[in-house]
């Protein structure tokens, strides 16, 4: 009997070649995954400006939340970044004051909400605000819409300026601080208020 040379045939991804083509094949597979995770799940979000001071300061690197917006609305509270209505090449960070069917007052910088639930209105308390404003005026959210101000209140460009966002503007919530590194924290600066 004569010696047979069996030794098993290399498939296509045991050749250098092949081994090339399946590591960029794995390459594009995660640039893919990782372009759907930014288009339509979560976002980075540099802080350019001082409209949220001291609670959200410029410069700080945030991940955004796109997905929690598509079951629910925002609340009062929550810190958003959304397409500027005076600027929609613009991104705005802010904080949602008055939802639809509120009507937002605010009197020498001190805000109250009416609405259906609270006729007689309630005061937000906000003992974040470190630089009020004494502005005043009065403001009705429609449907759909939302009335969002800066912590920073004497330094923000908001809803008292350029009047409601619409829902449609909104990008997602502000879901974590990564830097700087000592300010880490989840869903930076939120605040739930008691009414």
């Amino acid at each position: 009997m004569e010696p047979t040379n069996s030794a098993p045939r290399k498939t296509f991804f045991q050749t250098g070649f092949g081994k090339f083509i399946e590591n960029l094949l794995y390459i594009i597979g995660a640039v893919i995954l990782a372009a759907l995770i930014q288009a339509f799940i979560i976002r980075p979000f540099i802080v350019s400006g001082t409209s949220m001071d001291p609670n959200i300061k410029d410069k700080q690197y945030l991940i955004i939340d796109e997905v929690t917006y598509h079951f629910h609305g925002p609340q009062r509270g929550d810190v958003i970044v959304f397409k500027a209505p005076p600027e929609p090449t613009k991104f705005y960070i802010k904080r949602v004051i008055g939802l639809p069917g509120d009507t937002v007052k605010v009197t020498d910088g001190k805000v109250t909400i009416f609405n259906t639930a609270h006729p007689q209105g309630f005061s937000l308390d906000e003992p974040y605000i470190t630089h009020p404003s004494t502005d005043s005026g009065t403001y009705v959210v429609p449907p759909n819409e939302y009335f969002v101000m800066g912590d920073n209140r004497s330094g923000s460009y908001d809803s008292r300026s350029w009047g409601m966002l619409p829902d449609a503007n909104i990008r997602g919530r502000a879901l974590l601080r990564l830097l700087p590194v000592n300010t880490i924290s989840v869903l930076p600066a939120k605040e739930s208020y008691e009414y």
